[in-house]
C-alpha cells in the first residue's frame, strides 16, 4: 500500500495574526498531519524568530515558496491578499486567506476566478464562523428578525492598514449574512464612524435591513476600554445570547406546555465543547482539500461581506463629509 503524501504547507505573513497560523500548522505537523515547509515574511526579524520556534524553513518572497507547497495561509496586509493569493492559486496552490478576502470587490473577483481557473481551493478566514460557542449555536437558528451586536476592544498594539469595520466589524457582518441567509438581500443600510486615534474610523456603528425584514444593529470600536465580543437576536419564540469571546450562548424560549404562565419562559445554555477556533478552521481546510469538498467559507462567502462592508464605509463616508472629517 502506497502511503498518502502530507500536505506540504506554509504561512506566508506570520506577523500578530499569521504567526498563529504558522504554530497550528506547526502542532499539526508535529501530530503527522501536514508537512510544514516553512514561513514566509518580508520582516527579517520576524521570520527568524518565528522560523527559529518552529525548527522550518525561512522565505523573504512569496515567490519562492511555488513548487514547494500544496497549501497555504496567507495572513499579510489587505492590500496584499489579491496579489499574493492569485499567484498561489494560478499554480494550483490552495489558499486561506485571513479577512477580509481583499480591500476591493475587483480583487475578490479576481481571486475568486483564478481559483476557478485553476481548480485550486480558496477560503476565507471568517473567524468566528468556527468559535466554539457559535458551533453549538448554528444548528439551532431559525429566522433571526433582530440583532444587537457589540464588538469592543482597547486599541491594538499592531499595525493598522484598514479602518475598523474591515478590521472587526467583517466579522459580525459575515456571520449575520451566514445567519439571516446568504441569499437574502439588503435593503437599507445607515451607519456612522469616525476616526479617534488613528487616521482611519476606529468605531462605527450601523443599522442594515435586509429584504426579508431582519434588522441589524452593529457597533464595532477599537477604542474602547476593556473587551465586548456579544451577539444579542431574537427569532421566533427565542431570544439568543451568543458572547464569542467567553464562548457561551444562551437560549431563552417560551415553554408552551407549561402548566402556569410564570413557568413558561426557560433558559437553556447550550453545551460549548471548547476549542481554538483558528485550529477549527485551519482542520476545515485541510479537510476539504484532503476529500475534495467545498470549504466552509468560499470566495463568494468573503466577496458577500466584503460588498457589504464596502456600503457600511459609503455611508459612513458621507455622514463624515457632512461633519467635516476626511479620514485618510
Amino acid at each position: 500500500m502506497v502511503e498518502k503524501r502530507k500536505l506540504r504547507v506554509a504561512a506566508v505573513g506570520v506577523g500578530s495574526l499569521g504567526r498563529h497560523h504558522a504554530r497550528n500548522y506547526s502542532e499539526l505537523a508535529a501530530e503527522g498531519r501536514v508537512e510544514l515547509v516553512g514561513i514566509c515574511d518580508t520582516d527579517p526579524a520576524t521570520a527568524a524568530e518565528v522560523g527559529r520556534a518552529h525548527s522550518c524553513g525561512i522565505f523573504d518572497d512569496w515567490r519562492k515558496l511555488l513548487g514547494k507547497v500544496d497549501a497555504v495561509s496567507i495572513a499579510t496586509p489587505t492590500e496584499s491578499h489579491a496579489g499574493i493569493a492569485c499567484g498561489f492559486l494560478e499554480n494550483g496552490i490552495h489558499v486561506l486567506v485571513e479577512k477580509p478576502i481583499a480591500l476591493k470587490l475587483a480583487e475578490a473577483d479576481q481571486m475568486i476566478a483564478a481559483a476557478g481557473r485553476s481548480g485550486a481551493k480558496l477560503m476565507v478566514g471568517q473567524l468566528e464562523r468556527f468559535n466554539p460557542a457559535m458551533v453549538a449555536l448554528r444548528p439551532r437558528v431559525t429566522s433571526p428578525l433582530y440583532f444587537e451586536i457589540h464588538r469592543v476592544s482597547p486599541f491594538p498594539n499592531r499595525s493598522l492598514d484598514v479602518d475598523v469595520v474591515l478590521d472587526v466589524m467583517i466579522h459580525d457582518l459575515d456571520a449575520i449574512q451566514w445567519l439571516v441567509g446568504e441569499d437574502v438581500g439588503v435593503r437599507e443600510i445607515k451607519a456612522v464612524g469616525i476616526p479617534v486615534i488613528s487616521d482611519k474610523v476606529d468605531t462605527a456603528n450601523v443599522r442594515i435591513e435586509f429584504e426579508n425584514g431582519a434588522v441589524a444593529n452593529i457597533t464595532a470600536s477599537r477604542v474602547g476600554v476593556g473587551k465586548v465580543r456579544k451577539t444579542r437576536f431574537y427569532q421566533r419564540d427565542a431570544y439568543v445570547v451568543l458572547d464569542t469571546g467567553d464562548k457561551t450562548v444562551s437560549i431563552t424560549s417560551l415553554d408552551r406546555n407549561a402548566s402556569h404562565p410564570f413557568a413558561a419562559m426557560r433558559v437553556e445554555k447550550l453545551e460549548v465543547v471548547d476549542a481554538e477556533p483558528l485550529r477549527t478552521e485551519i482542520s476545515s481546510f485541510l479537510d476539504s482539500i484532503e476529500n475534495d469538498t467545498l470549504v466552509p467559507v468560499t470566495g463568494e462567502d468573503g466577496r458577500r461581506a466584503l460588498f457589504l462592508a464596502e456600503g457600511v464605509l459609503a455611508e459612513i463616508e458621507r455622514h463624515l463629509s457632512r461633519i467635516g472629517v476626511s479620514p485618510t
